[in-house]
């Protein structure tokens, strides 16, 4: 057979290691797995306190450069829209609102990125015309990028 007449098959599993879940992503979803049974075991009476506690503990467990910017991060949230529930959401800290995340910081570390991440899920209304970002790649936090991230989080929950 020549390459042009290989079956599909045959191509996806000659190249079957690019194929897939990376291994942070499959760590991920495991995180989550355990989330959900935590959530279950919690159920209804699931407090605001527990799931800091969860937060703050996931972030204590970050390298130094993700834990100070999700510290500062946790804490703009969560003074900017106080309403919004902290929560673990694939081993990563995430702030719901009834139950649906908002938003999320997702560390550089976690899927090796160069920059961490603060993302907004649709629940967040951001929406600006058209087109509108989701997320926004975070390398410092400066007064500036804090004013930023307390508007946005404002908007979010409007």
């Amino acid at each position: 057979m020549s390459k042009a007449q290989k079956s599909g098959t045959e191509t996806v599993a000659k190249g079957a290691a690019s194929v897939g879940f990376t291994e942070e992503e499959r760590a991920a979803m495991k995180e989550h797995a355990q989330e959900l049974k935590t959530a279950a075991r919690r159920g209804s009476r699931a407090t605001k306190a527990e799931g800091e506690q969860d937060v703050l503990a996931k972030i204590a467990e970050m390298e130094d450069f993700d834990r100070a910017m999700a510290e500062r991060v946790h804490a703009i949230v969560t003074a900017n829209a106080p309403e919004l529930m902290p929560k673990l959401w694939y081993g990563m800290p995430a702030y719901a609102k009834d139950g649906a995340i908002v938003c999320f910081f997702q560390p550089a570390k976690k899927f090796k990125a160069r920059y961490a991440t603060l993302g907004f899920n649709d629940p967040a209304k951001l929406d600006e015309g058209g087109m509108w970002a989701t997320a926004f790649a975070l390398s410092e936090l400066s007064a500036e990028v804090e004013a930023r991230i307390g508007e946005l989080v404002k908007k979010a929950v409007s």
